[in-house]
């Protein structure tokens, strides 16, 4: 693979799976990790993609799996707080994703890729290697739970 290759997979993606990262995790540090862990990953088994949005999802696969090993691991604990570093839209946003960040995290991977990215459940059940309805499930658990966040706060 050369190296133009591997600046546009990276100018093309990186916000996108830091993004979800950092909404899995809650670390900004931790989400950086991953990214690179996951262009790292392409570039010593590349797959084979006929177009942009296999290589997007399976970008974000190895993304998501490398979150999922990192919530599993003993030792993590959350140092510091994301949100003054988190990549919000517009500032009203700011007490939205305050609350997306307070919901566990497989919740937290099925809201932002379901709204932030745009993808629908079955594409979610399957990037985070659940059934269809149980990503239906967990999605209106999450819109539930971000609700009562939301209400609480007002």
């Amino acid at each position: 693979m050369d190296t133009t290759e591997i600046e546009r997979l990276v100018r093309t993606y990186e916000h996108t799976l830091y993004r979800t990262a950092a909404a899995m995790l809650g670390d900004a540090h931790e989400a950086e990790d991953v990214v690179q862990e996951a262009f790292l990953a392409w570039l010593e088994r590349p797959p084979t993609c006929p177009d942009g949005a296999r290589e997007r999802a399976w970008l974000l696969k190895v993304t998501v799996n490398a979150c999922k090993s990192r919530l599993r691991a003993p030792w993590r604990q959350r140092t510091a707080p994301l949100l003054e570093s988190f990549p919000a839209a517009a500032p009203e946003e700011q007490g939205v994703m305050e609350a997306v960040l307070r919901l566990p995290p497989k919740d937290r991977a099925a809201v932002h890729l379901f709204y932030y990215e745009g993808y629908q459940t079955a594409e979610i059940a399957a990037l985070l290697g659940e059934r269809e309805g149980t990503t239906r499930s967990r999605l209106s658990r999450a819109r539930k739970k971000l609700k009562a966040l939301l209400t609480e706060e007002v």
